[in-house]
């Protein structure tokens, strides 16, 4: 995407924002998906479009309770702070539970930022802070994030947080601040050096599988083959990273 591109598409969208507060009021995160439209996907020194990482959630090998993917994400991450609302926590990974009113089957899973292949937080984010990798790791910019929340507002999924205190005790490879908005980052700077992000590793039923989709030798690609999988809110056609067995 050209700079001056960039530009028109980022004033088109502050402009039509301001006009339709009323209607995101209602509803920002659709609306706001709706009157975006951004140019282009952002790419990263050493990152390949003919990769595409994903992750796959065997629900039905995810127990009830077990937060042990929660714990090592804010371990590896260093995501400790302790604030005095825990709406305002930061919180990249977390464990919900679904019941299917019609026959009573529960499900328990992770639920993170999904990298979606259209995602709307990239969308609507004026500055380009939320930016997508060209091997589809949705990721934002510390430095250029100025905490306006339009991604949190816009991401379907509440996977997106801000960070509102000081932070003390970071992972250097996991840049955080304060004012900014943060999610899962499918631990980046992990897979960058080869390996498996830290949820994935430190699942005790091996629910989670992580992998490039496009590679058909690898595990995650040679299971989707196989077996059903679900993406949550399909009907968005957002094409997402993370896939669910079981639901």
């Amino acid at each position: 995407m050209t700079d001056k591109h960039s530009t028109h598409a980022r004033r088109a969208f502050l402009g039509i924002a301001g006009a339709g507060l009323g209607a995101a009021a209602l509803a920002p995160g659709l609306h706001l998906v709706q009157i975006a439209q951004a140019e282009g996907d952002h790419d990263a020194q050493g990152a390949s479009p003919a990769v595409r990482w994903g992750m796959l959630i065997d629900t039905t090998q995810c127990a009830k309770g077990c937060d042990a993917c929660v714990t090592a994400c804010n371990t590896e991450n260093a995501i400790n702070e302790s604030v005095p609302d825990a709406r305002q926590a930061s919180q990249w990974i977390r464990k919900i539970d679904l019941k299917d009113p019609k026959n009573g089957r529960e499900h328990s899973l992770p639920m993170m930022c999904q990298h979606c292949a259209k995602p709307p937080c990239v969308d609507v984010c004026p500055t380009g802070a939320s930016m997508k990798r060209a091997d589809g790791i949705v990721l934002v910019d510390r430095h250029t994030c100025i905490g306006c929340r339009y991604c949190m507002m816009a991401c379907p999924y509440k996977a997106r947080s801000f960070v509102h205190l000081p932070l003390t005790g970071q992972n250097p490879e996991v840049p955080r601040g304060m004012g900014c908005v943060e999610s899962c980052t499918f631990c980046v700077h992990r897979v960058d050096k080869g390996q498996q992000p830290a949820c994935v590793e430190a699942c005790p039923e091996g629910a989670m599988t992580f992998g490039d989709l496009n590679d058909p030798n690898s595990a995650i690609a040679q299971r989707l083959a196989r077996e059903s999988a679900t993406q949550v809110r399909a009907d968005l056609r957002l094409d997402l990273g993370v896939r669910y067995q079981g639901i």
